[in-house]
């Protein structure tokens, strides 16, 4: 039976076997989360990202790459709607949490850590992103053990430990 946890931190510093990286269709690094992982994990995981993903990644979907110099060992990258682009389909949201613990099973992980996918950048409003991913990683079948949701904003934490 899996365990979910609210987790205050930064996501770089986890100690699970995957870390989820909020990423963008490029798969070339970014800003926000996507920026942080790459700069802590090191260039290992562009490269892995470039051999990967050379035509990018589509929204709801995810695939993986090594940790590079994270605690982590895998990267499992996803890449959530733009709300604040107009894709506001929920479905596209909930598939990249889904399909993030699908890939993780696929490795045989025990532990994951997630940020909240599209709250940041991709205005995804912080209600919704909150419930979308609880509800998601709730009802998901998955083999997983861990799974945490890690905000680095104490006021998020708080909300989303509220909800658990």
């Amino acid at each position: 039976m899996s365990r979910l946890v609210a987790v205050h931190g930064d996501i770089t510093a986890e100690t699970t076997d995957a870390i989820v990286n909020a990423a963008n269709t490029a798969m070339r690094g970014g800003g926000g989360v996507d920026g942080a992982i790459h700069r802590t994990g090191g260039p290992e995981i562009l490269r892995d990202c470039i051999a990967r993903f050379p035509h990018g990644l589509a929204t709801g979907d995810a695939g993986w790459t090594t940790g590079g110099a994270l605690a982590a060992r895998w990267v499992i990258h996803t890449v959530g709607p733009n709300y604040g682009a107009g894709q506001r389909d929920r479905a596209l949201l909930e598939s990249c949490y889904r399909r993030s613990l699908e890939v993780a099973d696929e490795l045989g992980a025990q532990s994951i850590a997630f940020p909240l996918i599209s709250a940041g950048a991709y205005a995804w409003p912080l209600d919704d992103a909150i419930s979308v991913a609880i509800d998601t990683l709730t009802t998901t079948p998955t083999t997983l053990e861990d799974i945490r949701l890690v905000a680095f904003d104490p006021a998020i934490h708080r909300q989303i430990s509220a909800l658990l």
